[in-house]
């Protein structure tokens, strides 16, 4: 693994590593690595809001990727396998869980 000593931002460790040595050390692509990152920043940098929605925008890149690796002919489909259940997990009711 890295030197998990590396100076850095301090919303970018936890514990004794670094996010980045942690993202190399499990050979994450960059769609995941940066979810990682913000998932692991959300609330210490910015707006834990904001970090938290960058972490799902990449993650959708990544399930995206995924679907068209799945159909490389075709592309994206318009609703891709999924997707329904996907977009339910955003309900209101995901607030309740925060409080």
């Amino acid at each position: 693994m890295a030197d998990s000593n590396t100076t850095g931002p301090s919303y970018y460790k936890r514990g004794n590593i670094q996010v980045w040595d942690f993202i190399r050390d499990q050979g994450l692509n960059f769609h995941l690595g940066n979810a990682i990152k913000y998932i692991c920043r959300a609330g210490y940098k910015d707006s834990k809001v904001e970090d938290l929605k960058k972490a799902i925008h990449y993650l959708q890149n990544e399930l995206e990727s995924q679907i068209v690796s799945q159909y490389p002919i075709k592309g994206i489909p318009e609703k891709f396998p999924g997707q329904e259940q996907y977009e339910s997990s955003f309900t209101d009711y995901a607030a309740e869980f925060d409080r």
